[in-house]
């Protein structure tokens, strides 16, 4: 040992390689972190979405009745229940009011409460939007406030129409909304212009 009592003579104190070791470190521990941020397991069942527009019609809780959206885009597609995706739209599900709002579980009945169909608009494409309710099956009687929302998603959520349509009868078909959408997204020319999507869905199921 030398006079200091730290390194045998063979093997003399060298800076540069003890910066070396430490940098060494430094860079192994940063890989690490890389790693735990990029690890794919982390995002496990993450579904990514995306939509540029959603419109939401629904009626009261736990209502009985079957209420149907109907939406066309500028190219002339529609999706309603026979016709979830046409376009670059998609109808998430066709809600029959209390006929299929109940799943079996273990032998248990769940019921669900709310009443809600929502279509997702997953591109800009330019023109004229129409929004159309229908009153397919009335079993109360009585009028069903129906409430049709469209939202505008990107680049933050913007509510660009909100209001409420009164169904009575079985059969009826209201026209909720009629909006045009620019080229940059922007709505424009909101009116209630009345206009039959189901007249359409019935000339192009006709047989030739």
């Amino acid at each position: 040992m030398d006079s200091f009592g730290n390194y045998p003579p063979e093997r003399p104190f060298d800076p540069f390689s003890v910066m070396l070791f430490k940098a060494l470190q430094v860079v192994t521990f940063l890989f690490f972190i890389a790693l735990l941020v990029m690890n794919p397991e982390a995002k496990e069942g993450k579904v990514e979405s995306k939509a540029e527009f959603i419109v939401t019609m629904s009626w009261p809780d736990g209502h009985p009745d079957d209420v149907d959206l109907y939406v066309e885009d500028p190219g002339g597609n529609i999706v309603w229940y026979h016709q979830r995706e046409a376009g670059f739209m998609v109808l998430d599900r066709d809600d029959r009011g209390g006929a299929n709002n109940i799943l079996t579980v273990n032998g248990k009945k769940i019921a669900s409460l709310i009443r809600q169909e929502t279509v997702s608009i997953r591109a800009i494409v330019a023109g004229e939007y129409t929004v159309n309710v229908n009153h397919y099956l009335a079993t109360t009687g009585r009028p069903v406030p129906v409430t049709v929302k469209v939202e505008k998603i990107n680049p933050a959520v913007e509510v660009v129409f909100y209001d409420t349509v009164t169904l009575d009868h079985s059969g009826q078909e209201n026209t909720a909304v009629r909006f045009n959408v620019a080229d940059n997204g922007k709505v424009t020319d909101i009116s209630h212009r009345a206009k039959s999507l189901i007249q359409l869905t019935r000339s192009v199921r006709r047989p030739g």
